[in-house]
């Protein structure tokens, strides 16, 4: 957890609400495991409780616009450069063959 906290910033990256007093930091996945994607550091993010459980199994594309529909300041180049960051951990590493066909999709939709 701290060594996404350094990365990521001690806010949530959905909500924005500082870690401290009863808004507690949990990791989240950036590709939902079930879509395939794996408990890899690369993969996981900072987000309150809240946010983590409200999120599901949405896609990264419509739980940021949810987000940003319930007027909060979601952290987009956060979770772009987890994708990103996510996609070359899996060319180096190799495998998780259903993880790669969600970021691409996603990453199309983040960039444009």
């Amino acid at each position: 957890m701290e060594l996404i906290l350094e990365r990521d910033g001690d806010a949530c990256v959905w909500c924005g609400r500082r870690f401290e007093g009863l808004v507690a930091a949990t990791t989240e996945h950036v590709v939902p495991r079930i879509k395939g994607g794996p408990s890899w550091l690369e993969n996981e993010v900072a987000a309150c409780r809240r946010c983590n459980g409200q999120r599901g199994h949405r896609t990264l594309g419509d739980w940021l616009d949810e987000c940003e529909r319930r007027g909060w300041r979601p952290e987009r180049a956060v979770v772009v450069r987890s994708l990103e960051s996510l996609q070359a951990a899996i060319a180096e590493r190799g495998g998780q063959r259903r993880a790669r066909r969600y970021i691409d999709s996603q990453l199309r939709r983040l960039r444009d």
